[in-house]
């Protein structure tokens, strides 16, 4: 048996979908036993953090698939931001890891970030699994001291350690900045994005899934760290343009000189935004493929017309917290 945390999140319920359709008995770890599925086995676990009572949910489980965390906040409000994502990211992890060692589990699969590796890359130089780690923010370093944690848990207990490191996430129900850009290209508001030569990896929710899964039993997935991307990457203005014909909606794109953009997105309070608009960050996925034979199964358009789909589905009219800037 499979134990998913975080389970009722973006990625969660995606994979416990698709390891229930798999055959595979899974368990789910949720803070409060509501949105999941009523196939799933659901666990309550309350609050996650280094003080988490695991017993129950580890009982007969041979993989745990560690998605619950504090991910990265844009308006930080607490006090010592880097020692609020210690405790959730790193303190709450090795505590979970230690219990699951305890208890006989077998591969404990945990879902980083490529915020490890850092924020941005040289146009065709991709990161890749065995680079040297430079995170930036608070968010990223908790990151990186959860896996330096793990590995060294598991040369002490012999529980076998997978790290995945994905980049941005898409698909049906995204939030945040991916939502932002559908609905103002659904709206079809003219964007000054029109001239941006960057190279960004992204990755489908169906190709992260699909590796996470492969990572549970795979022989040669044991203390191995894997980045994922879906194969291609694309610059802002291709993505803007393929999302726009996923939407039916041509992106209305103008041309803006990438200093004058991000000179305005400086005076707008907008500068870590522009920065990921306008920069590269690509990642080598040839580890995955190599060592496991994966390829991601779905294609960035087919992706993007899923996702597409959704959102027409579920804003009909068109967003209302995003026309008040709350996305």
């Amino acid at each position: 048996m499979v134990l998913v945390s975080g389970a009722n999140g973006f990625v969660g319920k995606a994979l416990c979908a698709e390891l229930f359709r798999r055959g595979q008995d899974v368990r789910a770890a949720v803070r409060s036993a509501t949105g999941q599925s009523e196939n799933i086995e659901t666990v309550p676990i309350g609050a996650i953090d280094g003080e988490t009572d695991w017993t129950e949910a580890l009982l007969g489980i041979k993989a745990v698939i560690h998605l619950a965390a504090r991910v990265h906040v844009m308006k930080d409000n607490v006090t010592d931001s880097l020692d609020a994502f210690r405790r959730a990211n790193v303190d709450s992890t090795l505590n979970f890891a230690r219990q699951a060692a305890d208890a006989g589990v077998q591969r404990f699969i945990f879902i980083s970030s490529i915020k490890v590796n850092g924020e941005a890359t040289p146009l065709g130089r991709p990161y890749t699994a065995e680079d040297r780690p430079a995170p930036i923010d608070p968010y990223g370093i908790s990151k990186l001291e959860a896996e330096d944690a793990l590995r060294q848990l598991a040369e002490q207990t012999g529980m076998e350690v997978v790290i995945i490191r994905p980049p941005l996430v898409y698909g049906p129900g995204v939030k945040a900045n991916f939502h932002s850009m559908m609905h103002w290209l659904e709206k079809g508001v003219p964007l000054p994005l029109g001239a941006i030569h960057n190279k960004r990896s992204l990755v489908a929710l169906d190709n992260l899934v699909d590796l996470i899964v492969t990572c549970i039993a795979h022989p040669a997935a044991a203390n191995q760290t894997f980045l994922t991307g879906d194969g291609e990457d694309l610059s802002t203005t291709e993505l803007m343009q393929r999302m726009g014909n996923a939407l039916g909606k041509p992106a209305r794109l103008f041309p803006m000189p990438i200093w004058l953009l991000k000179a305005g997105a400086m005076l707008l309070g907008k500068r870590d935004m522009a920065q990921r608009l306008c920069n590269s960050l690509q990642v080598d996925i040839s580890k995955a493929r190599d060592l496991l034979g994966w390829q991601p199964p779905v294609s960035v358009d087919e992706a993007l017309k899923k996702t597409a789909l959704d959102f027409l589905l579920h804003n009909p009219h068109g967003c209302s917290e995003c026309s008040r800037g709350k996305s």
